[in-house]
């Protein structure tokens, strides 16, 4: 089993700063994908941002050029810097591991809210 706990959402107001952390533990493998998603009242959730262990990226459109994801592979953790903030941002953020061993299983933190707004 894996654990994601999140942490460092809270209220910024628009064109504000916040980092989000994700500290991961458990049955990791060396090799998987960790991200970020987010989701806002009525709609479904997406995927904001993620991250190989190997380096590679995706970002969502909406997000590229203000938000950053980056990952510390031996301590477990990612984490998402996310500047320029809009209010169109706020939302659950939720963090996500994916790995696979026969199956891909993915595992998925508490959230943490994400709430821009002057």
């Amino acid at each position: 089993q894996v654990q994601l706990v999140e942490s460092g959402g809270g209220l910024v107001q628009p064109g504000g700063s916040l980092r989000l952390s994700c500290a991961a533990s458990g049955s990791i493998f060396s090799s998987n994908v960790m991200g970020w998603y987010r989701q806002a009242p009525g709609k479904e959730r997406e995927l904001v941002a993620s991250m190989t262990s190997g380096g590679n990226t995706n970002y969502a459109d909406s997000v590229k050029g203000r938000f950053t994801i980056s990952r510390d592979n031996s301590n477990y953790m990612v984490y998402l810097q996310m500047n320029s903030l809009k209010p169109e941002d706020t939302a659950v953020y939720y963090c996500n591991l994916k790995q696979t061993f026969i199956n891909t299983m993915q595992y998925w933190g508490q959230g943490t809210q994400v709430t821009v707004s002057s």
